[in-house]
């Protein structure tokens, strides 16, 4: 019956393995998952996340997902919300002291954070923790006890504090709490597995160090690897613009997802999405011997990725329309509206859904025709007319179909009418004149 609840060990691991760049170490994790076949007692994987921003992207949801698959093999997911910390700020990668955020920021963020994290993980499933439960509570005399465990000469090991001491940056004394705080994390948790991205391998490791401090079995470190994002060469980051949200609409999603490099779409397979290595193994072989096109298993990319976060309908629609536009050269069949009408004095465009704030502008208007330059300059995203014209000239405008690459091609708006309009490669709109 105990035999029952898990799965073979290789098969576990087969899985739990996809895409994973290092176990340390591989066989304390065998060990341990023998030892729950036997005992039929699921491990404790914990993944702590600290909310500084309220949006996570794709890359976010790397290591989020490999908690999933630990789940899926019948373990205890533990999804720890770093509200303590994150008011400390994780050092990683930091080339100097950020400003650490207030317990507000902390808890609005949290809020919207888990809505998106439940997109991937089973919520009834899912152990959710916050350490301000037991970080709070930690008297002066606890903080003390906890940092004489640990090195300082171990600790300016760490790359990025390294660099910055050579650099002459300024290392405040709080940053050292933190990985010693991450790491109390797991003696309050009991992890017996913690997952992370490469660049916190250190932080993971002190876990296994505190744990031996305070006699627990050691932690096993599940480092997955950065996700490069659409440029194909840096890490995914919104800073960066080369990201993809997981709260984007479908079809921008689908859109970003087809414009990554055809090589990269291997990693995307392997990273953010639940298919088998020998699965993808095979797509792979396809795609290589002739069989199928890169283009329609990237395709079959994007519709995934996109179905798992707004659902089958919306990825196939999504995967329709990209068909339809991009690969038949047609306009989608659902486009966002934009209407004008003349109002005294001007003409009034109104954005139902292309402004975040403005709904509407209004352009001064002596007559009834204005420039399209003057128009698209009204969108978010075109800063000026002259850009817009720029825009024109490189054939970045289509009417009705038709390419318009004269920047003083002008639109009568004392004549109703309909117009469907491309402009740059994306975007699609239904101009309804008034």
């Amino acid at each position: 019956m105990t035999q029952a609840k898990f799965k073979p060990v290789e098969e576990q691991l087969a899985y739990l393995k996809k895409g994973v760049a290092e176990i340390v170490p591989e066989a304390e994790l065998r060990a341990k998952l023998e030892k729950s076949l036997k005992t039929g007692k699921p491990l404790r994987v914990k993944l702590g996340v600290d909310p500084t921003a309220p949006d996570i992207h794709l890359g976010h949801t790397v290591v989020i997902r490999k908690l999933k698959h630990f789940q899926e093999m019948g373990h205890t997911a533990v999804f720890l919300i770093g509200d303590f910390t994150a008011m400390v700020g994780d050092p990683t990668g930091q080339s100097e002291t950020r400003p650490p955020l207030s317990r507000e920021q902390v808890n609005a963020n949290a809020e919207t954070y888990l809505e998106q994290v439940f997109k991937i993980l089973d919520r009834s499933k899912t152990e959710i923790r916050y350490n301000s439960e037991w970080l709070d509570k930690l008297s002066s005399y606890d903080i003390v006890r906890l940092c004489a465990k640990y090195r300082v000469a171990r600790m300016l090991e760490r790359e990025d504090f390294r660099k910055r001491l050579s650099e002459q940056q300024p290392i405040s004394v709080h940053e050292f709490l933190y990985p010693l705080l991450v790491a109390y994390d797991s003696v309050v948790l009991e992890a017996d597995v913690e997952l992370g991205a490469t660049e916190q391998k250190f932080n993971l490791l002190i876990g296994r160090e505190i744990q031996r401090e305070y006699n627990q079995e050691l932690q096993i470190a599940v480092l997955m690897p950065i996700l490069v994002g659409l440029d194909g060469e840096r890490k995914m980051s919104k800073s960066l613009g080369n990201y993809v949200g997981i709260t984007e609409a479908p079809g921008e999603m689908f859109g970003k997802l087809m414009s990554i490099p055809d090589e990269l779409m291997w990693s995307y397979y392997e990273l953010v999405t639940d298919r088998a290595p020998q699965e993808i193994a095979s797509l792979k072989g396809q795609v290589q011997s002739g069989r199928v096109h890169p283009m329609d298993v990237k395709m079959r990319l994007a519709e995934e990725v996109v179905s798992g976060f707004h659902g089958a309908d919306a990825g196939r629609k999504a995967a329709e329309n990209f068909q339809r536009v991009f690969r038949d050269r047609q306009a989608p069949a659902e486009m966002d509206e934009v209407r004008m009408k003349r109002v005294p004095g001007g003409l009034q465009i109104t954005f139902p859904k292309l402004r975040e704030i403005d709904k509407f502008t209004t352009l001064a208007l002596p007559s009834g025709i204005v420039k399209w330059s003057k128009i698209l300059a009204s969108f978010e995203g075109i800063a000026s007319t002259s850009v817009a014209e720029r825009l024109i000239k490189q054939g970045g405008l289509e009417i009705n179909g038709a390419t318009i690459q004269d920047p003083a091609y002008k639109l009568n708006v004392d004549q109703p009418e309909t117009y469907s309009v491309r402009v740059g490669k994306k975007k699609f709109l239904r101009i309804v004149v008034e």
